[in-house]
């Protein structure tokens, strides 16, 4: 798939942010984040036309009514026109947000008939030599790339920095902006964010740089050709899945997402064993949103980074489904109102540190991890700029390049919203064990066409 550059500029708000605004400083959740995007993709191909004056007129008025929105959204998210500073920060100077227009030279639907994972990076605005990490300093803080194709078809990919926030808050902007563009002709209640994090979980002004979430997870890291996979798990098979569980566990009405998160870790840990030898101890991560786990809940528009995460230690050699859910579900459990509080006030930095201390001490001979990050109920698949829902939502994939990373795994809903998509991050060797696992294959699909998930 080939996809060219077409123009790249700055999207400014569509009125300045007021000068007491300009500084927008980070909350101390933020602090413990790395600057890295992490993006979401967009699909929305145009149905049943074949002529190319309509095509473009059509595509052209889309591009225009998401640039006219995407500032007139800016006015409310101001600090994402904004630029990063080296001192948890952003200058809010109004500067824009990294806006690049491509297009590819193939149909969309081309594509999506049988989805390639690793092209899917190609939708992601790069500056320059830039890779979804970089400099943090006068670095952009949101981008935008915009791809359109002959059939009419539009991608859209959008990230901002997880510094500046999670998955709440990037949907809560998508939301926003889509809700924006359609409100001249439906009416539609644009969300407005709250910036109040930073007063809730007050900053550390002494604040170590190196005291991130990379540092604490650095000795997992490895080295090699990282390649991606999508498994998805339909409604029947996530049944399957709970009741196997439900059978043998004290859990009661299982999540779709823990009893996939157990299926997965349960075979990835499988693979290590084959590659390495005798069983090690795993370690399983999972990020867990702290909104509502406050008394009473945090307000569900909070943007920022109101997450932590959870741990699972796995020493056991023969790890069962319905014992690994009733551990996560164990785990997520202790993240309630009291540790969120604890993060709170002038205490909250102190508290910060010591969860991490503690961490480092429990789990210092622990050389495996495999990190979980959901993304389901975000609503991404009800994101309508104004001619209907996306067809498909993903990741981006990786493009087959040596890189330091860690075993990850991305879930996201299906079309339906009854599935899961998982998004397998993994060193070729390990992936090409798991992608051949019958066991998991019984229950998961193999890189299956979004159009196959109606």
């Amino acid at each position: 798939m080939e996809v060219e550059i077409i123009s790249r500029e700055c999207i400014k708000p569509s009125s300045p942010t007021p000068l007491h605004l300009k500084t927008y400083k980070f909350s101390l959740l933020d602090q413990f984040r790395n600057h890295i995007f992490a993006p979401r993709v967009l699909y929305y191909p145009l149905i049943n036309l074949s002529d190319a004056s309509v095509i473009d007129h059509i595509v052209s008025k889309r591009l225009q009514l998401l640039k006219q929105s995407l500032s007139e959204t800016l006015v409310r998210f101001y600090p994402l026109a904004g630029k990063m500073t080296e001192n948890f920060s952003i200058n809010c100077n109004d500067e824009g947000i990294y806006f690049v227009e491509a297009r590819a030279k193939s149909p969309l639907n081309e594509f999506l008939n049988k989805p390639d994972p690793s092209l899917t990076h190609k939708f992601f605005p790069v500056e320059g030599s830039e890779s979804l990490t970089g400099r943090i300093a006068g670095a952009h803080v949101a981008k935008v790339q915009i791809t359109s194709f002959p059939c009419g078809g539009l991608v859209i990919c959008s990230c901002f920095s997880h510094m500046f926030g999670d998955g709440t808050s990037f949907s809560l902007f998508m939301k926003s902006w889509a809700a924006t563009a359609r409100k001249s002709n439906t009416g539609a209640a644009v969300m407005c964010p709250n910036f109040d994090a930073s007063i809730l979980f007050p900053p550390n002004e002494a604040y170590p740089r190196e005291l991130n979430w990379n540092s604490l997870f650095t000795r997992f890291f490895e080295t090699g050709r990282f390649v991606m996979r999508r498994f998805v798990f339909d409604a029947k098979a996530i049944a399957d899945l709970k009741a196997k569980a439900i059978i043998s566990s004290c859990v009661q009405n299982p999540t779709r997402v823990e009893v996939v998160s157990a299926l997965l870790s349960k075979h990835i840990m499988a693979t290590f064993k084959l590659k390495s030898g005798p069983h090690k101890p795993t370690l399983l991560t999972h990020v867990v949103n702290l909104r509502p786990k406050a008394r009473p809940p945090l307000p569900g528009n909070l943007i920022g980074n109101i997450v932590w995460h959870t741990n699972v230690l796995c020493e056991d050699e023969e790890v069962e489904l319905a014992g690994l859910a009733s551990q996560l579900r164990q785990a997520i459990t202790k993240l309630d109102g009291d540790f969120l509080k604890s993060l709170q006030g002038s205490e909250g930095f102190l508290t910060l540190c010591k969860a991490i201390e503690d961490e480092a001490e429990a789990y210092y001979d622990v050389k495996d991890r495999i990190l979980f990050s959901s993304w389901c109920t975000f609503g991404f698949y009800e994101i309508d700029f104004g001619w209907g829902r996306p067809t498909w939502v993903s990741c981006v994939g990786l493009d087959g390049s040596i890189i330091t990373h860690s075993p990850t795994i991305v879930l996201t809903d299906t079309r339906l919203r009854d599935g899961i998509e998982a998004w397998v991050f993994l060193l070729d060797d390990d992936m090409a064990l798991l992608e051949v696992d019958e066991e998991l294959l019984a229950f998961a699909n193999l890189d299956p066409s979004p159009f196959a998930q109606n």
